[in-house]
Protein backbone atom coordinates (compact mmCIF):
# COMPACT_ATOMS: atom_id res chain seq x y z
CA UNK A 1 0.00 0.00 0.00
CA UNK A 2 1.48 3.39 -1.15
CA UNK A 3 0.42 7.10 0.41
CA UNK A 4 -0.44 6.07 3.59
CA UNK A 5 -1.36 8.96 6.12
CA UNK A 6 -1.68 9.03 9.54
CA UNK A 7 -5.23 7.87 9.45
CA UNK A 8 -4.18 4.82 7.63
CA UNK A 9 -0.76 3.70 8.67
CA UNK A 10 -2.41 2.14 11.82
CA UNK A 11 -4.52 -0.58 9.92
CA UNK A 12 -1.84 -1.14 6.87
CA UNK A 13 1.02 -2.13 9.68
CA UNK A 14 -1.94 -4.31 11.09
CA UNK A 15 -2.31 -5.78 7.72
CA UNK A 16 0.94 -7.03 6.99
CA UNK A 17 0.57 -9.25 10.40
CA UNK A 18 -2.90 -11.58 9.00
CA UNK A 19 -0.50 -14.22 8.23
CA UNK A 20 2.05 -14.45 11.40
CA UNK A 21 1.70 -18.41 11.85
CA UNK A 22 1.82 -18.15 15.80
CA UNK A 23 -1.30 -16.59 16.76
CA UNK A 24 -0.59 -15.23 20.29
CA UNK A 25 2.51 -13.59 18.81
CA UNK A 26 -0.03 -12.05 16.53
CA UNK A 27 -2.32 -11.24 19.15
CA UNK A 28 0.44 -9.19 21.26
CA UNK A 29 1.98 -7.18 18.32
CA UNK A 30 -1.33 -6.43 16.88
CA UNK A 31 -2.66 -4.75 20.10
CA UNK A 32 1.07 -3.53 20.66
CA UNK A 33 0.71 -1.28 17.55
CA UNK A 34 -2.54 -0.25 18.09
CA UNK A 35 -1.84 1.33 21.35
CA UNK A 36 1.73 2.83 20.24
CA UNK A 37 -0.33 4.34 17.37
CA UNK A 38 -2.78 5.54 19.98
CA UNK A 39 -0.54 7.32 22.74
CA UNK A 40 1.56 9.07 19.60
CA UNK A 41 -1.71 10.36 18.43
CA UNK A 42 -3.18 11.08 22.16
CA UNK A 43 0.40 13.46 22.75
CA UNK A 44 0.57 14.44 18.86
CA UNK A 45 4.35 13.27 19.34
CA UNK A 46 7.09 15.47 17.77
CA UNK A 47 10.07 14.13 15.82
CA UNK A 48 11.84 15.05 18.71
CA UNK A 49 10.28 13.87 21.15
CA UNK A 50 10.38 10.52 19.48
CA UNK A 51 14.34 10.70 18.62
CA UNK A 52 14.33 11.49 22.49
CA UNK A 53 12.33 8.12 23.21
CA UNK A 54 14.82 6.20 21.05
CA UNK A 55 17.82 7.77 22.18
CA UNK A 56 16.35 6.61 26.07
CA UNK A 57 15.56 3.42 25.70
CA UNK A 58 19.10 3.32 23.54
CA UNK A 59 20.68 4.17 26.94
CA UNK A 60 18.84 1.61 28.91
CA UNK A 61 20.43 -1.19 26.34
CA UNK A 62 23.71 0.03 27.12
CA UNK A 63 23.57 0.56 30.52
CA UNK A 64 22.27 -2.67 31.01
CA UNK A 65 25.04 -5.71 31.90
CA UNK A 66 25.59 -9.11 33.64
CA UNK A 67 25.40 -6.63 36.92
CA UNK A 68 22.83 -4.30 36.24
CA UNK A 69 19.47 -5.18 34.18
CA UNK A 70 18.07 -1.33 33.61
CA UNK A 71 15.07 -2.71 31.62
CA UNK A 72 13.67 -4.20 34.42
CA UNK A 73 14.50 -1.53 36.41
CA UNK A 74 12.23 0.67 33.60
CA UNK A 75 9.59 -1.86 34.25
CA UNK A 76 9.46 -1.50 37.89
CA UNK A 77 9.37 2.37 38.25
CA UNK A 78 6.63 2.25 35.64
CA UNK A 79 4.91 -0.03 37.38
CA UNK A 80 4.21 -2.59 34.61
CA UNK A 81 6.66 -5.35 36.60
CA UNK A 82 4.10 -5.31 39.19
CA UNK A 83 0.78 -5.19 36.91
CA UNK A 84 2.25 -8.26 35.25
CA UNK A 85 3.08 -9.84 38.84
CA UNK A 86 -0.34 -9.17 39.90
CA UNK A 87 -1.89 -10.60 36.59
CA UNK A 88 0.01 -13.60 36.81
CA UNK A 89 -0.02 -14.28 40.53
CA UNK A 90 -3.56 -14.35 41.58
CA UNK A 91 -3.78 -16.66 44.48
CA UNK A 92 -6.39 -18.05 46.90
CA UNK A 93 -6.61 -16.26 50.27
CA UNK A 94 -4.39 -17.13 52.58
CA UNK A 95 -1.21 -17.83 50.17
CA UNK A 96 1.70 -15.39 50.41
CA UNK A 97 1.25 -13.06 47.84
CA UNK A 98 4.23 -12.45 45.19
CA UNK A 99 5.72 -9.07 44.34
CA UNK A 100 8.90 -7.92 42.01
CA UNK A 101 11.76 -9.76 41.56
CA UNK A 102 14.33 -7.03 40.99
CA UNK A 103 17.02 -6.96 38.65
CA UNK A 104 20.05 -8.26 41.47
CA UNK A 105 19.03 -12.11 41.90
CA UNK A 106 21.88 -14.42 40.78
CA UNK A 107 21.59 -17.50 39.67
CA UNK A 108 24.26 -20.21 41.46
CA UNK A 109 24.14 -18.01 44.74
CA UNK A 110 26.26 -20.10 47.18
CA UNK A 111 24.94 -22.86 49.20
CA UNK A 112 24.13 -22.66 53.18
CA UNK A 113 22.88 -24.85 55.79
CA UNK A 114 19.84 -24.27 57.79
CA UNK A 115 21.58 -21.24 60.41
CA UNK A 116 24.52 -20.75 58.25
CA UNK A 117 25.27 -16.89 57.64
CA UNK A 118 24.87 -15.97 54.82
CA UNK A 119 25.95 -12.38 54.92
CA UNK A 120 29.19 -13.59 54.44
CA UNK A 121 30.85 -10.86 55.71
CA UNK A 122 28.31 -8.00 54.61
CA UNK A 123 28.31 -4.95 56.54
CA UNK A 124 24.84 -4.54 58.81
CA UNK A 125 24.02 -5.73 62.16
CA UNK A 126 23.57 -8.99 62.54
CA UNK A 127 19.93 -10.35 62.00
CA UNK A 128 18.36 -14.02 62.93
CA UNK A 129 15.41 -14.99 60.23
CA UNK A 130 13.15 -17.98 61.05
CA UNK A 131 9.75 -19.08 60.08
CA UNK A 132 7.94 -22.16 58.49
CA UNK A 133 6.60 -23.12 55.07
CA UNK A 134 3.47 -24.08 54.74
CA UNK A 135 0.97 -25.42 52.12
CA UNK A 136 -2.44 -23.71 51.37
CA UNK A 137 -3.59 -26.86 53.93
CA UNK A 138 -1.61 -26.25 56.35
CA UNK A 139 0.77 -29.34 55.64
CA UNK A 140 4.45 -28.59 56.45
CA UNK A 141 6.68 -28.28 52.58
CA UNK A 142 9.89 -29.91 53.54
CA UNK A 143 13.25 -29.35 51.73
CA UNK A 144 11.97 -26.61 49.91
CA UNK A 145 14.73 -24.52 48.41
CA UNK A 146 15.02 -20.86 49.73
CA UNK A 147 16.85 -18.59 47.76
CA UNK A 148 17.26 -15.43 49.47
CA UNK A 149 19.04 -12.43 48.62
CA UNK A 150 19.46 -8.71 50.05
CA UNK A 151 21.05 -5.41 49.58
CA UNK A 152 23.89 -4.53 52.59
CA UNK A 153 23.73 -1.14 54.90
CA UNK A 154 25.12 1.00 52.79
CA UNK A 155 22.19 0.16 49.91
CA UNK A 156 23.74 -1.56 47.67
CA UNK A 157 23.65 -5.36 46.88
CA UNK A 158 26.78 -7.26 46.35
CA UNK A 159 27.35 -7.54 42.69
CA UNK A 160 27.18 -3.63 42.58
CA UNK A 161 30.65 -3.50 43.96
CA UNK A 162 33.60 -3.60 41.08
CA UNK A 163 35.68 -5.40 43.52
CA UNK A 164 33.45 -8.34 44.00
CA UNK A 165 35.56 -11.29 44.99
CA UNK A 166 32.94 -13.41 47.20
CA UNK A 167 28.93 -13.65 47.39
CA UNK A 168 27.66 -11.49 50.33
CA UNK A 169 23.91 -11.49 51.86
CA UNK A 170 22.31 -13.87 49.68
CA UNK A 171 22.30 -17.98 49.38
CA UNK A 172 20.42 -20.64 48.81
CA UNK A 173 18.97 -22.72 51.71
CA UNK A 174 16.59 -26.16 52.21
CA UNK A 175 13.82 -26.21 54.51
CA UNK A 176 13.80 -29.22 57.06
CA UNK A 177 11.27 -31.75 57.31
CA UNK A 178 8.93 -29.78 59.23
CA UNK A 179 9.01 -27.11 56.80
CA UNK A 180 11.29 -24.86 58.92
CA UNK A 181 13.72 -22.46 58.11
CA UNK A 182 16.72 -20.63 59.93
CA UNK A 183 19.44 -18.35 59.39
CA UNK A 184 21.77 -15.67 60.28
CA UNK A 185 21.87 -12.42 58.21
CA UNK A 186 22.40 -8.81 58.05
CA UNK A 187 19.32 -6.03 59.27
CA UNK A 188 17.51 -4.44 56.05
CA UNK A 189 17.55 -1.13 54.90
CA UNK A 190 15.93 1.32 52.78
CA UNK A 191 17.87 2.01 49.86
CA UNK A 192 17.56 4.11 46.80
CA UNK A 193 17.39 2.09 43.39
CA UNK A 194 20.40 2.67 40.81
CA UNK A 195 19.76 6.67 39.80
CA UNK A 196 22.89 7.51 38.16
CA UNK A 197 21.45 5.93 34.52
CA UNK A 198 18.53 7.13 32.04
CA UNK A 199 15.81 5.40 34.48
CA UNK A 200 17.37 7.74 37.51
CA UNK A 201 17.00 10.67 34.68
CA UNK A 202 13.12 10.12 34.42
CA UNK A 203 12.50 9.68 37.73
CA UNK A 204 14.43 13.23 38.33
CA UNK A 205 12.31 14.62 35.52
CA UNK A 206 8.69 13.58 37.11
CA UNK A 207 9.47 14.60 40.60
CA UNK A 208 10.17 10.63 41.89
CA UNK A 209 12.35 9.70 44.63
CA UNK A 210 14.13 6.42 43.95
CA UNK A 211 13.93 4.76 47.10
CA UNK A 212 12.68 1.47 48.33
CA UNK A 213 11.69 0.34 51.83
CA UNK A 214 13.81 -2.07 53.25
CA UNK A 215 12.94 -5.60 52.37
CA UNK A 216 14.45 -9.09 52.63
CA UNK A 217 14.12 -11.22 49.00
CA UNK A 218 12.81 -14.88 49.28
CA UNK A 219 12.67 -16.96 45.79
CA UNK A 220 10.80 -19.98 47.38
CA UNK A 221 10.77 -23.96 45.38
CA UNK A 222 8.92 -26.71 45.65
CA UNK A 223 7.80 -29.88 44.01
CA UNK A 224 3.78 -29.51 43.69
CA UNK A 225 3.99 -25.69 44.55
CA UNK A 226 3.87 -22.53 42.43
CA UNK A 227 7.12 -21.20 42.80
CA UNK A 228 7.15 -17.87 45.09
CA UNK A 229 8.96 -14.73 44.56
CA UNK A 230 8.60 -12.04 47.42
CA UNK A 231 9.86 -9.91 49.42
CA UNK A 232 9.09 -9.33 53.59
CA UNK A 233 9.41 -5.51 54.27
CA UNK A 234 10.47 -4.07 57.44
CA UNK A 235 7.59 -2.15 59.35
CA UNK A 236 8.08 1.07 60.17
CA UNK A 237 10.16 1.97 57.23
CA UNK A 238 9.35 5.80 55.57
CA UNK A 239 9.11 4.57 52.35
CA UNK A 240 6.25 1.91 53.15
CA UNK A 241 3.93 3.74 51.00
CA UNK A 242 6.11 5.24 48.35
CA UNK A 243 7.99 2.34 47.13
CA UNK A 244 9.65 3.43 44.02
CA UNK A 245 8.66 0.27 42.23
CA UNK A 246 5.19 -0.07 43.81
CA UNK A 247 5.70 -3.55 45.50
CA UNK A 248 4.18 -3.43 49.03
CA UNK A 249 2.04 -5.58 50.23
CA UNK A 250 0.27 -4.87 53.38
CA UNK A 251 0.52 -8.93 54.12
CA UNK A 252 4.50 -8.51 53.81
CA UNK A 253 4.83 -6.02 56.19
CA UNK A 254 7.01 -7.85 59.21
CA UNK A 255 8.72 -6.18 62.38
CA UNK A 256 12.83 -6.78 62.94
CA UNK A 257 12.73 -6.72 66.83
CA UNK A 258 15.61 -5.45 68.36
CA UNK A 259 17.12 -7.57 71.05
CA UNK A 260 19.42 -6.73 73.79
CA UNK A 261 23.28 -7.88 73.41
CA UNK A 262 23.37 -11.75 75.10
CA UNK A 263 23.03 -15.46 74.14
CA UNK A 264 21.55 -15.11 69.85
CA UNK A 265 19.32 -17.40 68.39
CA UNK A 266 22.16 -19.91 67.08
CA UNK A 267 23.66 -20.31 70.70
CA UNK A 268 26.24 -17.61 70.01
CA UNK A 269 27.16 -14.55 72.28
CA UNK A 270 26.82 -11.40 70.78
CA UNK A 271 28.05 -8.24 72.70
CA UNK A 272 26.10 -5.89 70.45
CA UNK A 273 22.15 -5.29 69.99
CA UNK A 274 21.06 -7.90 66.96
CA UNK A 275 17.50 -8.38 65.93
CA UNK A 276 15.37 -10.90 64.69
CA UNK A 277 12.41 -11.57 62.29
CA UNK A 278 9.88 -14.51 62.14
CA UNK A 279 7.88 -14.73 59.03
CA UNK A 280 6.08 -17.41 57.97
CA UNK A 281 4.94 -18.65 54.91
CA UNK A 282 2.45 -20.06 52.57
CA UNK A 283 2.70 -21.66 48.70
CA UNK A 284 0.00 -22.45 46.81
CA UNK A 285 -0.49 -25.46 45.19
CA UNK A 286 0.31 -26.30 41.66
CA UNK A 287 -2.20 -26.62 39.10
CA UNK A 288 -2.65 -30.56 37.87
CA UNK A 289 -0.48 -31.76 36.05
CA UNK A 290 2.18 -28.66 36.45
CA UNK A 291 5.46 -29.51 36.94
Amino acid sequence: MRNLSEDTITQAVLARHKDAPDARVKEIMTALVQHLHAFAREVTLTEAEWFEGIRFLTEVGHITNDQRQEFILLSDTLGLSMLVIAMNNRKPEGCTEATVFGPFHVEGAPQYALGADVANGARGEPCFVRGHLRGLDGRPVADATIDVWQADETGLYDVQYKDLQRHRARGVLHAGPDGEFHFRTIVANAYPIPNDGPVGRLLQALNRHPWRPAHLHFMIKAPGYETLVTHVFRDGDKYLDSDAVFGVRSSLIAEWVRQAPGTAPDGTRLDVPYYTLDFDFVLNPAPAGAR
